[in-house]
């Protein structure tokens, strides 16, 4: 692209530097991209350091820390106090990792499956009584065997 575009600076005809260099005109005269920059402007209002930590530790608070950054915002500025953006109290809890739910949810524990013992025969009775031992497929012939076995609970479920 750079012999094209050199050639066109000599004064050839667009033609005849495609031609020369192999490049189709289409191609040659479309509008170069121009690279991205390697460092990123750093804007004039960032916050700096302790502004940043001051955010963050108020965020953190006692009174604050199960609110979302949007009401925490709003009560902050009815008490006439600005710290930041909501969205600059995102991306600070972005950077200290803390970008989840930050209310204090029940979590229920895990429903503990029955496990099957058999004992005896005869201790649990099921309203498959119809499927007998003679069944060819393996998952029935499990039933039965289940059908005879004597249901225990563990953990908080009934019994």
């Amino acid at each position: 692209m750079a012999t094209y575009r050199d050639l066109r600076a000599e004064g050839i005809t667009t033609r005849a530097a495609a031609a020369l260099t192999g490049l189709s005109r289409a191609t040659a005269g479309r509008k170069p991209v121009t690279p991205l920059r390697a460092t990123r402007v750093v804007p004039a209002n960032r916050l700096s350091p302790t502004e940043r930590k001051r955010v963050v530790t108020t965020l953190d608070s006692a009174r604050f820390v199960d609110q979302p950054p949007l009401q925490v915002y709003a009560q902050l500025l009815d008490e006439d106090t600005y710290l930041c953006s909501v969205s600059s109290m995102y991306r600070i809890l972005g950077e200290h990792s803390q970008v989840r739910e930050r209310r204090r949810l029940a979590r229920h524990p895990a429903r503990v499956r029955p496990e099957l013992v058999a004992t005896g025969p005869g201790q649990v009775f099921s309203c498959y009584a119809d499927i007998g031992i003679r069944a060819i497929h393996l998952s029935r012939l499990r039933f039965v065997r289940a059908c005879r076995a004597r249901v225990v609970w563990r953990g908080g479920g009934p019994s």
